[in-house]
């Protein structure tokens, strides 16, 4: 017998389908009949959610579960190795910050990350990923007492990145050669279950030493296999030049304090000095005496914020041999002098620096 052969269950759901959609009088299309096929759109649509809705789905979890959590804090560091949450009820102003390796899920509200000339924008749709440590502008630009911002910030470790990429199973397209050491990643279905699995852990804290570290290997290879996640292998990737040049960015953050010679950042990372400072304008958006000269004032602005030290005192800590060249940079790089900007900062209700909060 030639054909195709009908079944006869198909036979059954033709017939349903002919009488529950077909028009009483060609050509028209009658109301109680577009209700029926809107009624099974629906259930269709429930039992085979689309990746988009599914990811809505899942963010608003996202968002509930970080609110329960954190109360009305503006900050929690969890349990969880490497994780805090946060939490805005307004906008905020332009601050300075240094973000370090990392993954910033923001469930609920919108925030904007200026590096260079370059500006970010993420919110549920869009994670920020961070694969070095970068002196940064950022803001809260989406945030109300009735909705607020809530953000899930979690540290990346370099070892762990390593030790995926070694498996051969994983295959990453390559970064284009002109892409910056942050970017932003789709927040898929997959993405986000992991986030929120991460997050339910804090309900049961017995069973964070075993599974956190098995959740967050799997956030990392979630984002691995996105767009944003090019650049994050070719740093991770020992011998690549952008992880060495990632190498000679380490030490400048771990001594920025001290005097600094391109040509001997240029030696750390094994490159010729125009390599160097090619890549290293490439990953940060700067050069490297900016990066050494943001790092300084932040780190001052911290000590007289936190320590109670005086202008002078702070400028010498940081690595400056003026007191007037820093007044100079702090006023041009804060927007004022640095004694008007900590008494600013000490006021009643002003909003908590994330430079030193330490996000």
């Amino acid at each position: 017998m030639s054909g195709i052969l009908i079944l006869r269950i198909y036979c059954l759901f033709l017939c349903f389908v002919k009488n529950t959609c077909s028009p009483t009088q060609p050509g028209v299309y009658c109301r109680d009949e577009q209700m029926r096929g809107e009624d099974m759109k629906k259930h269709l649509e429930k039992a085979f959610p689309r990746p988009a809705c599914r990811a809505s789905e899942l963010s608003s979890d996202l968002a509930r579960k970080i609110a329960s959590l954190i109360g009305s804090a503006e900050k929690r560091i969890t349990e969880i190795p490497g994780m805090s949450l946060h939490r805005r009820t307004a906008p905020t102003d332009l601050c300075p910050a240094t973000y370090e390796p990392s993954v910033t899920v923001v469930a609920q509200g919108k925030k904007h990350v200026r590096l260079g000339q370059n500006t970010f924008i993420y919110d549920r749709s869009r994670y920020l990923l961070t694969s070095i440590d970068l002196p940064v502008v950022s803001r809260v630009v989406e945030a109300t007492e009735e909705t607020p911002c809530l953000v899930l910030f979690l540290k990346l470790e370099m070892a762990t990145i390593r030790e995926l990429l070694s498996l051969e199973e994983i295959h990453i397209d390559s970064a284009p050669s002109d892409a910056l050491a942050m970017a932003t990643g789709e927040t898929t279905p997959e993405f986000l279950d992991a986030c929120c699995r991460l997050l339910a852990l804090l309900e049961t804290p017995r069973d964070i030493p075993f599974l956190s570290s098995l959740i967050q290997r799997e956030i990392i290879y979630r984002v691995l296999q996105g767009n944003a996640g090019a650049r994050l292998r070719a740093i991770a990737t020992l011998g690549d030049h952008h992880q060495r040049t990632a190498k000679a960015i380490a030490w400048i953050k771990a001594n920025y304090a001290k005097p600094i010679r391109v040509e001997d950042l240029a030696q750390i990372a094994g490159m010729s000095v125009s390599t160097f400072h090619h890549y290293f304008r490439v990953l940060t958006a700067m050069s490297p005496l900016q990066y050494q000269k943001r790092l300084r004032l932040q780190a001052a602005r911290g000590r007289m914020l936190l320590d109670g030290l005086d202008a002078a005192s702070a400028a010498f800590e940081v690595g400056y041999e003026s007191a007037s060249q820093f007044n100079r940079e702090y006023s041009r790089f804060f927007g004022q002098p640095p004694m008007r900007d900590i008494r600013a900062l000490r006021s009643p209700g002003a909003p908590v620096l994330e430079s030193v909060s330490a996000r």
